[in-house]
């Protein structure tokens, strides 16, 4: 019990952390991940002296792609880099280059952006602001009958990372995307060429959104950046110069993975937070980070309205048993992107469960904002009484709720879709396995409600659907989770999750199920599909945590195409970089192109590359 009470204290520490560090701080990072094991000789760790031996290339090399990637999986690579110099007393040969090199910037000036509504594009999360993801066959530029002669075009290395898990925006010929090391990327679609970056403050998940703003100067197209620190920055599009940069909230850990929705001058922000994670120690205070939707001024940045999913701030509740003060209610974060509904005036969200007690009856639910002045209208709750954090599955449960819940999040945006009745209908499926329809007509009353899987806490449907006009197509998670000993960080069951479902928008019932392809011998494989998923008319793509991407018949479920995107890849800016596990974002789909990250290391294989595919590779 003391190894894991010491393992989950590092969690909210390295959590609260702000700021990247530097190599000198290799010692604590050390002390805080490491030294229970290795220190102590547990499950054949190898002791100090036996590291002292070692390179920093090669125990940087256990910690990114070999058998310590589940506990530094979510560590920076200077972070990494500072371990693997201080347990081995040497420094690396080559220092980490993040910079781009001059031979990967595009020849054409950057100010030749073709602007936010030249041509076919994927604009933020979900194509359009109804989060269908799914995208018409003029935009997309190819049909189903093509799919199975996409061939890889290029692809982009992310230097240091190994996760790539943000979702890419193809907007005026050039890709949006951000990356773990918090840099964000303006590329040629066609080549891959660098036209510009910027460096955000922390690590960038959320979809770049692009929209065009009013200002005193006149019209200009903006590129809306949220990262994991709680700020939102607006750059020109064109060239990438800051123009404002707002945070969102003041919470140690607040975070926006949600993509921001642009509509009339004014960008909404989904905000959540890793309090989670941070209060599962029993030292700490639990909790009081409120989920929220914020609505900023496009042009300025400035806060028109920010509305908490929780009306009430956090009290004190009761003390633990280590007699530390509790706090609620909180949590209820907004994990995903919102949906605008231009007929009520309306936006939509999904909320995660509750931090700690009590349990309120506005998480796990959809819940409806006015757009104009953020009054909440109606809330849906799905799971009651889901308060959870991670505390609920240590040995040391000091800080688990005494709801302790299923942790049902809703991680998947809500989809907004009219029915062939002509009712219109919010869809979205939830980590629980099952997925909801409700009516935004009727203040949320339930349509129907589908159970496509058992549900956990990485269960269930992760990042996300996609609807065309009758089915909404749902990848199945239900990932199994091998613990590591002595440790907060598991592995994935290679035998445990995945699936792909189509269900008639209409009435839920399923028209048919795509079992997941077997892992085989790969290492740290998974049969899940956690990924988000894009169609276009005849084909739906889904990328699974076993390193494939595949294109499915929107008729049969047959699966069509199937790309293995684990291993090495040549870049075009000359980055190393493999392939990995798909997880969290989907493919981007337009202008005759797909757009996919691959690399996800928390729970799968790792990997940092962008891959772009064409027909036949043209």
């Amino acid at each position: 019990m003391r190894t894991l009470i010491r393992c989950a204290g590092s969690v909210a520490l390295l959590s609260l952390a702000a700021g990247p560090l530097s190599a000198e701080d290799g010692a604590p990072l050390y002390k805080q991940i490491c030294a229970a094991c290795h220190d102590t000789g547990i499950d054949r760790a190898p002791n100090r002296e036996a590291l002292r031996a070692m390179t920093p290339e090669r125990v940087l090399a256990a910690l990114e792609t070999g058998a310590m990637i589940s506990m530094t999986s979510g560590r920076t690579a200077v972070e990494r880099r500072a371990i693997a110099e201080f347990v081995t007393g040497k420094p690396f040969g080559r220092p980490l280059l993040t910079t781009p090199s001059p031979q990967s910037l595009c020849a054409a000036r950057a100010g030749d952006f073709a602007g936010a509504s030249a041509g076919p594009a994927w604009n933020g999360w979900g194509v359009n602001t109804s989060n269908t993801r799914h995208q018409d066959e003029a935009a997309a530029g190819f049909t189903a009958a093509q799919v199975p002669r996409l061939k890889l075009k290029w692809a982009f290395g992310f230097p240091g990372d190994v996760a790539a898990d943000a979702q890419p925006t193809v907007v005026g010929g050039r890709v949006f995307v951000g990356s773990q090391s918090g840099n964000v990327y303006a590329l040629d679609a066609s080549t891959g060429c660098i036209h510009w970056y910027f460096p955000a403050a922390a690590s960038v998940r959320a979809a770049v959104t692009i929209g065009r703003v009013e200002t005193d100067a006149g019209s200009r197209d903006v590129a809306f950046i949220g990262d994991r620190a709680g700020n939102v920055y607006a750059v020109e599009a064109a060239k990438g110069t800051l123009l404002w940069k707002t945070k969102v909230d003041d919470h140690p850990v607040a975070r926006v993975t949600g993509s921001p929705v642009f509509h009339n001058g004014r960008l909404y922000v989904p905000v959540a937070s890793g309090e989670e994670t941070a209060g599962a120690t029993s030292g700490y205070e639990c909790c009081r980070f409120r989920g929220s939707l914020v609505a900023l001024d496009g042009a300025t940045g400035r806060q028109i309205w920010k509305t908490y999913t929780i009306a009430e701030e956090a009290r004190p509740t009761t003390k633990n048993k280590a007699g530390t003060q509790m706090w609620g209610p909180s949590g209820a974060p907004i994990w995903a992107s919102p949906a605008i509904d231009v007929r009520r005036n309306a936006i939509y969200v999904t909320t995660g469960d509750n931090y700690s007690d009590p349990a309120t009856t506005t998480s796990d639910a959809f819940v409806a904002f006015d757009l104009g002045t953020g009054k909440t209208l109606w809330s849906r709750q799905t799971t009651a009484a889901d308060a959870w954090n991670t505390a609920c599955r240590l040995q040391d449960r000091v800080n688990c709720p005494e709801s302790n819940g299923p942790d049902f999040d809703f991680a998947s945006p809500p989809i907004l879709v009219t029915l062939a009745s002509g009712r219109r209908a919010l869809v979205a499926g939830q980590k629980s396995g099952v997925v909801h329809a409700v009516d935004p007509d009727r203040n949320g009353e339930i349509l129907w409600q589908t159970r496509v899987g058992k549900g956990g806490i990485n269960g269930g449907v992760q990042w996300g659907s996609a609807a065309d006009q009758s089915n909404v197509y749902v990848a199945l998670s239900d990932i199994g989770r091998i613990s590591i000993p002595n440790s907060l960080a598991t592995e994935p069951d290679p035998k445990s999750g995945g699936g792909l479902f189509a269900l008639r928008l209409e009435n839920g019932e399923q028209a048919w199920f795509t079992p997941p392809p077997a892992c085989g011998q790969r290492k740290r494989c998974s049969p899940a599909q956690s990924a988000a998923v894009s169609t276009i008319p005849g084909a739906v793509f889904s990328g699974s945590v076993d390193g494939h991407l595949r294109a499915f018949s929107t008729t049969t479920g047959a699966i069509l195409w199937d790309f293995d995107t684990v291993g090495n890849h040549r870049t075009v800016n000359e980055v190393p970089a493999r392939g990995g596990s798909l997880n969290g974002p989907g493919p981007a789909i337009a202008g005759g192109m797909v757009f996919v990250e691959s690399g996800y290391a928390a729970n799968g294989i790792p990997g940092n590359v962008l891959l772009a595919f064409s027909v036949d590779g043209r």
